[in-house]
């Protein structure tokens, strides 16, 4: 079993100036800035405006933030002594804390911890020579951005380290010394208006939990959770759990929805709030990869490994355990604000409050049944059936003497013809593995995760180059102005790399997640169905992500079908034009 690793991190700010650094050049993609239309609808151009008059305001926070990223040193090794194990200390490569600064656009710096909700990029915008507002287009990668958001959270432990030695092997800690760093996901004040604000229900949205005396208890009433009650059971020592922390809080949702392009997998949230020197849950194991992040106060955690070989990876969450199931802990730490803790589904973990102080922390989690166990589930059985049509031996009837050299009272004698029997069994057996449908199952399995996925977050520019801008508006007296309409010069990009995904079933269904729920599952799973001739216009742009593909250059004869298709997948969200469609005037 690999040891655990413990990344110490010392994050010094600096208020010295520096020279002025360069703008990076932005990747332009062909036709990238296009003059706005003349008729472009107002609440555009209030953003165009708002964000010039912010220029100058911010341009020398931002440029002092790109220095004080750059002028952090390298985390030092810390030796620190545990209460019962010596962890391991490694220096971690730290090519990661400079690309801090590469959080996507979607995700901007902030000097307080480097995660603010999307607003109006101060250069898509601009003024060309003759005063025209000019459209820079929105070439951003979904993917990308997943992994530079996941950078963000691991800072400073670099990302291809982790994959190639932590991940799904031994738990992960880094200290930071900075309290804030998580501070702008959630926060206890946040916690208290979304009582006020929401109807959170007992169950569904929050419990209320106890762990006493090795004894676990949910104390959950019927009905809405109104604050006086869940902050009466806190201050009697209660833990408060959030069930779907995401749903209601904005910068959870986003931060969520941007690693889950990244991993193709959903992730999901849970939110712990623990009053002063108490423990909520009993230990356990999960059957996710859970990253908990830190938001105030500091919990003591140990972390104990798999008990047996298969509880390493489980696929199910564990009961909950008494201390003397599970052994001594291979890891103690205590994560103060800022901090991070890693640990892969199977390893064992109970928290406990300490020095009179409380806890916030959300776990963030993924893969759960994203395992080839789970490929092979969907795979095996439809490889059969497969099988079964196309080799007539599967259909043979059993022989006659089968029920005499197997089953229980059998299962101890070893006959020649017990032997000839194994040996043909085993030989079909091998046969069904030509018959393996690998792309039929791996669509499935996305076709899972279309209906798991959060719906996407959306910046101002995004919005105005998509349905969800402000074409086709209803006004009085029955009238609709801002009429947009695509043509065939139209410019054209899925919205998010994995935002759908075409699958084969009785026809070609295209399914996707634009309309899901912010609850798990919340939704029934959406499909648009099309035309078998249409399939090769849909590969056309998902092989073409993150390029711009013009209408006409769909792959698909008819010019009347690119324009259907194209209208189609922009009225569910699923596509952006390279800058927002011209309106229609009226006659």
């Amino acid at each position: 079993m690999d040891s655990p690793i413990s990344a110490f991190a010392i994050y010094k700010s600096t208020r010295q100036n520096t020279p002025k650094r360069e703008k990076r050049k932005r990747k332009k993609a062909s036709a990238s800035t296009k003059p706005l239309p003349p008729n472009i609808n107002e609440n555009t151009k209030d953003i165009a405006q708002k964000v010039k008059r912010k220029q100058k305001k911010i341009k020398v926070a931002k440029n002092i933030t790109k220095k004080k990223l750059h002028k952090k040193k390298k985390a030092k090794k810390v030796s620190q002594k545990k209460d019962s194990v010596n962890s391991v200390q490694e220096e971690p490569n730290n090519s990661d804390a400079s690309k801090v600064e590469e959080i996507p656009a979607l995700v901007p710096i902030s000097p307080h911890n480097g995660l603010i909700l999307p607003n109006s990029d101060d250069e898509v915008y601009s003024v060309s020579s003759d005063g025209d507002l000019v459209f820079s287009a929105v070439t951003t990668d979904s993917c990308e951005e997943g992994l530079k958001i996941f950078r963000w959270m691991m800072a400073p432990y670099n990302s291809n380290d982790f994959f190639n030695s932590v991940w799904e092997k031994k738990p992960l800690h880094i200290a930071r010394n900075k309290p804030d760093y998580y501070s702008d996901i959630i926060s206890t004040p946040l916690i208290d208006k979304m009582l006020r604000t929401e109807s959170i229900q007992f169950t569904k949205n929050i419990d209320i939990t106890s762990y006493v005396d090795g004894k676990r208890k949910t104390h959950n009433p019927e009905g809405r959770a109104y604050p006086h009650v869940v902050w009466d059971f806190y201050l009697n020592g209660c833990s408060v759990r959030l069930l779907n922390p995401q749903t209601y809080m904005s910068k959870l949702h986003l931060l969520n929805a941007t690693l889950q392009e990244y991993f193709n997998s959903f992730v999901g949230a849970n939110a712990y709030l623990t009053p002063p020197d108490s423990q909520g849950f009993a230990p356990h194991y999960d059957d996710i990869e859970a990253f908990i992040l830190q938001a105030e106060g500091k919990k003591h955690w140990r972390i104990y490994k798999p008990r047996e070989e298969s509880e390493i990876l489980p696929r199910t969450s564990s009961k909950n355990f008494s201390d003397d199931e599970i052994g001594e802990p291979i890891l103690e730490v205590t994560l103060n604000a800022g901090d991070m803790l890693y640990f892969p589904r199977g390893y064992i973990h109970q928290g406990v409050t300490i020095d009179g102080e409380h806890s916030l922390h959300v776990t963030v989690s993924m893969y759960q049944k994203h395992s080839w166990a789970d490929l092979f589930e969907k795979m095996v059985p439809a490889a059969l059936q497969i099988a079964i049509n196309e080799n007539v031996d599967f259909r043979q009837g059993l022989p006659l003497d089968i029920y005499d050299n197997f089953g229980l009272v059998h299962s101890d004698a070893r006959t020649p013809r017990k032997t000839e029997i194994e040996e043909y069994i085993k030989n079909l057996f091998y046969k069904i593995k030509n018959h393996l449908p690998i792309e039929e199952a791996v669509d499935q399995m996305s076709k899972n995760y279309q209906h798991d996925a959060l719906p996407p977050v959306l910046t101002d520019e995004e919005k105005s180059c998509t349905v969800y801008g402000d074409s086709d508006v209803m006004t009085e007296n029955g009238k609709v102005i801002n009429r947009a309409e695509m043509g065939l010069d139209t410019k054209i990009r899925l919205l998010r790399k994995n935002i759908l995904r075409m699958v084969s079933e009785d026809s070609i269904k295209l399914y996707y997640y634009t309309e899901n729920s912010l609850e798990y599952r919340g939704n029934d799973l959406t499909f648009l169905e099309i035309e078998e001739e249409l399939a090769p216009a849909i590969e056309t742009l998902i092989k073409s992500y993150p390029e711009y593909v013009a209408v006409e250059d769909l792959d698909t004869p008819h010019d009347t079908d690119k324009i259907q298709i194209a209208d189609a997948l922009w009225g569910r969200g699923l596509v952006i034009t390279s800058y927002p469609l011209e309106t229609l005037r009226d006659d």
